[in-house]
C-alpha cells in the first residue's frame, strides 16, 4: 500500500461514515479495487474508525459536554433538564443493540458477507428502505419528541448496519422518520449515536490487529486517518445543512446507480 493507497481510503472513509451510503461497503469495494487485504488493511481500517470518531466528537464537543455534565448531575441528584437525560438514555439504549448484535455476529458477516455482489445487494435494500421512509415522511409528517423508546428502535435500525452495503446513519436517520422525529432531528441523534459504535468498531479492529502482530506502516496510516479526519468534519457539517432543506432522495439514486455498477460487475467481469 502506497500513500495514494491510504489517501483513497481515508477519503472514501471521512465521506461515507455519515452520509446515508455506507462507508463499509464502500471500504470493501475499495479493498478490493486496490487488491488492499492483510494486517496492512486492518490497521488502516481500526485507525480510520478512530478519525472519524474524533471528528464527530469534536462537532458535537458542545453536545456531549452537555450529556457529560446531565450525567454527573444525575448521579449528584441535581435537577436536569428533562429533554437532556431523555437524550443520554436514549444514547445509552439505543447502543444497545448494535453493541450485542454485532459481537454474535460480527465473525459470521465479516467471513461470509463481505463480498461485492452482497454489498450491491445490501445497497439496493437500502436505497428501497430510504425511500419507504421518505414516502412514509411525506405521509405523516414529524410527529413528537424524541423518547427513550424511540431511542431503543432506532438503536435497532442501527444494528442493520452489521450488513455491509447498509448505511449505519441511513438506516438510523430513515428510521429516526419513521418514528416521527425531523430529518434534522433524526440525524443529530444518528451522529451523536455513532460515538460509542465508530469508537468501539475502532477499539476492537485495534486488537484484532495487536493479537495479529504484524508490521504496519504508520505514515500511511496517519496519511489515511488524516484525511478521513478532515473530510469526516467537512461531511458533517455540509449533510446537516443538506438535510435541513432536502430529502433522502438524491442518495437513494446514488445507491440504486452504485448497486447496478457493482453487480454487474461483480456477474460479469
Amino acid at each position: 500500500m502506497d500513500w495514494v493507497d491510504a489517501l483513497i481510503l481515508g477519503l472514501v472513509q471521512g465521506i461515507t461514515e455519515f452520509l446515508p451510503v455506507s462507508s463499509t461497503g464502500h471500504l470493501v469495494l475499495v479493498h478490493e479495487l486496490l487488491n488492499i487485504e492483510g494486517s496492512g488493511a486492518l490497521a488502516y481500517d481500526a485507525v480510520l474508525h478512530f478519525a472519524t470518531t474524533a471528528a464527530v466528537m469534536i462537532y458535537f464537543r458542545a453536545d456531549i459536554w452537555n450529556l457529560i455534565q446531565v450525567f454527573l448531575r444525575k448521579l449528584g441528584r441535581l435537577p436536569v433538564n428533562e429533554k437532556d437525560i431523555t437524550l443520554l438514555y436514549a444514547l445509552v439504549i439505543g447502543t444497545a443493540p448494535a453493541v450485542i448484535l454485532g459481537l454474535l455476529l460480527e465473525d459470521y458477516v465479516s467471513t461470509n458477507l463481505r463480498t461485492p455482489l452482497f454489498v450491491a445487494g445490501a445497497l439496493l435494500c437500502a436505497s428501497i428502505f430510504f425511500l419507504y421512509a421518505e414516502w412514509k415522511f411525506y405521509l405523516q409528517p414529524m410527529q413528537g419528541e424524541l423518547t427513550v423508546k424511540k431511542g431503543l428502535m432506532v438503536g435497532l435500525y442501527q444494528a442493520l448496519a452489521l450488513i455491509p452495503g447498509m448505511s449505519r446513519s441511513g438506516a438510523t436517520i430513515a428510521g429516526g422518520m419513521l418514528l416521527g422525529m425531523s430529518r434534522y432531528e433524526a440525524s443529530r441523534f444518528s451522529f451523536l449515536l455513532a460515538i460509542p459504535i465508530t469508537l468501539g468498531v475502532g477499539i476492537k479492529m485495534s486488537i484484532d490487529l495487536l493479537k495479529e502482530g504484524a508490521s504496519v506502516d504508520w505514515m500511511m496510516v496517519a496519511i489515511g486517518a488524516s484525511s478521513a479526519f478532515i473530510t469526516a468534519l467537512l461531511v458533517i457539517h455540509f449533510f446537516l445543512a443538506f438535510i435541513r432543506k432536502y430529502t433522502l432522495w438524491p442518495f437513494v439514486w446514488y445507491g440504486v446507480i452504485l448497486a447496478s455498477m457493482v453487480g454487474y460487475v461483480a456477474l460479469f467481469t
